[in-house]
C-alpha cells in the first residue's frame, strides 16, 4: 500500500475524533430556561403535602398461622394501610378493615421510626379504628379537623397515603358526591360516605383526604373499580362521623349507637313495605322499658294464623325521609345518646310526630 493510501485511511479514521477536539464547546450543549415562580395553587400544594406529611404514618399488619405438620404458630405479613395522628397521646386513626384480622400492627412514621402498635377500639359500621403508639419525644402533630357537613360537590381535596406500599404519596381531586352508601360483608352498610376522583388506591386505606385548607374531612376507606385499581371513583369517612367515633373508642373502646329501643328486620321490613305500599321503617317490637315505650310507640301485632298487624311505620327523622332499616340507622348515627328526635310515624291511615330521647343501643 502506498504511502498516500495509509494517510487517507488514517484521516478517515480519525476524523471524527479531530471534528471533536476542534469544534466550539457549546455544539450539542443547550442554554437552561429559567422557570420563574411556581404558581400559587402549585405553592399551595406543595406547603399542603409538607405541613401534613409528618401526620400522616404507614400501617403494616400480621397475623397468627399456625403450622400444619408441627403445629408451630408465628407470625406472617398481613397487609398494610394508611393512617394519621389524632392527638398529641400518640392514638393513632385508620380504618378497621386495615387491621381486622390481624394480631399485631406497626405504625411507620413519616421520619422512618417504627412502632408496635396496640388496639384501643374499633366500629366496624364505620370502618374506624384506633391504635396507639408510644412516641416519647418529636411527636408526630396531629392533622388538623375541619367539617364535613358543609362540603360542596366541586370543592377540591387532597389524599395523603402509602398506596401500593409506596411511602407518603399525595394525589388530588374534586368532591363528585355526598351521602353515598356501601355494602359490605354481612349486610354491613356505611352511610354517608364523600366520592372523590382523587386518585385512591389499595394502601391509602386510612388515610387521610384533606380540604385545601389542610384539615382532615375525611378517611379514605374504598374505592370503586373493576381492575383493582383507581377508577377515579373513590370513598372517604366524613370528618363528622370520625369524630362522633373516635372519641368513644378512645374512652370506653367501642362505639355505642344511639337507639329508640326497637325491633327492626331488613328482610321483612322490604317485604311488608311492599305488601302495605309504604315507605318507611315498620316497627316489629317495642322493648319493654325503652324511650319507644316511653314515647309511645307501637310494635306489629304477630297472630296465631301467622297474619301481621303493622303498628307504627317510621317514615322520618326530624323531617328527612327514612326508607329502609340501614337508613334509620344511619339517620340516627347523626345524633348523639341523651338527644330528642321527632319522628314522622304512620300509625293506620294517620300521620303523627312522636318524640324520643335517644338512648344507648344496648339497653
Amino acid at each position: 500500500m502506498t504511502l498516500a493510501g495509509m494517510l487517507l485511511i488514517l484521516f478517515t479514521r480519525y476524523l471524527p475524533v479531530l471534528e471533536g477536539m476542534f469544534a466550539p464547546q457549546s455544539a450539542g450543549q443547550r442554554v437552561v430556561t429559567a422557570r420563574g415562580d411556581l404558581a400559587a395553587d402549585e405553592k399551595a400544594t406543595i406547603e399542603l403535602f409538607e405541613n401534613t406529611k409528618s401526620s400522616v404514618v404507614f400501617i403494616t399488619t400480621k397475623q397468627q398461622v399456625q403450622d400444619f405438620w408441627t403445629n408451630d404458630v408465628y407470625s406472617v405479613p398481613k397487609g398494610s394501610g394508611s393512617g394519621f395522628i389524632w392527638d398529641d397521646a400518640g392514638h393513632v386513626v385508620t380504618n378497621f378493615h386495615v387491621i381486622a384480622g390481624a394480631s399485631e400492627a406497626w405504625v411507620k412514621l413519616a421520619d422512618g421510626r417504627d412502632y408496635r402498635a396496640a388496639l384501643v377500639g374499633a366500629s366496624r359500621t364505620h370502618d374506624i379504628a384506633v391504635l396507639r403508639i408510644g412516641v416519647g419525644f418529636k411527636r408526630p402533630p396531629p392533622v388538623p379537623i375541619g367539617t364535613s357537613e358543609d362540603l360542596k360537590v366541586g370543592q377540591k381535596v387532597f389524599a395523603i397515603g402509602n398506596p401500593f406500599g409506596l411511602d407518603w404519596t399525595l394525589t388530588d381531586g374534586i368532591v363528585s358526591a355526598l351521602d353515598r352508601s356501601l355494602s359490605e360483608e354481612d349486610n354491613v352498610q356505611i352511610q354517608h360516605l364523600i366520592q372523590t376522583d382523587a386518585a385512591i388506591n389499595p394502601g391509602n386505606s386510612g388515610g387521610p383526604l384533606l380540604d385545601s385548607a389542610g384539615r382532615l374531612i375525611g378517611i379514605n376507606t374504598a374505592i370503586y373499580s373493576p381492575s383493582g385499581a383507581s377508577a377515579g371513583i373513590g370513598f372517604a369517612v366524613p370528618v363528622d362521623t370520625v369524630m362522633r367515633v373516635v372519641p368513644q373508642l378512645i374512652r370506653q373502646g367501642k362505639y355505642i349507637s344511639p337507639s329508640l329501643g326497637i325491633a327492626v328486620h331488613e328482610g321483612l321490613n322490604q317485604r311488608l313495605s311492599k305488601l302495605l305500599e309504604v315507605k318507611g321503617v315498620v316497627i316489629l317490637r317495642v322493648n319493654p322499658g325503652s324511650a319507644a315505650e316511653r314515647a309511645g310507640l307501637k310494635g306489629a301485632v304477630l297472630y296465631g294464623d301467622g297474619r301481621i298487624a303493622a303498628g307504627d311505620i317510621i317514615t322520618s327523622i326530624n323531617g328527612k325521609p327514612v326508607e329502609s332499616v340501614n337508613g334509620l340507622q344511619a339517620r340516627l348515627d347523626d345524633f348523639r345518646i341523651g338527644d330528642t328526635v321527632k319522628l314522622g310515624i304512620l300509625r293506620g291511615a294517620e300521620k303523627i310526630e312522636v318524640s324520643v330521647v335517644l338512648q344507648p343501643e344496648t339497653l
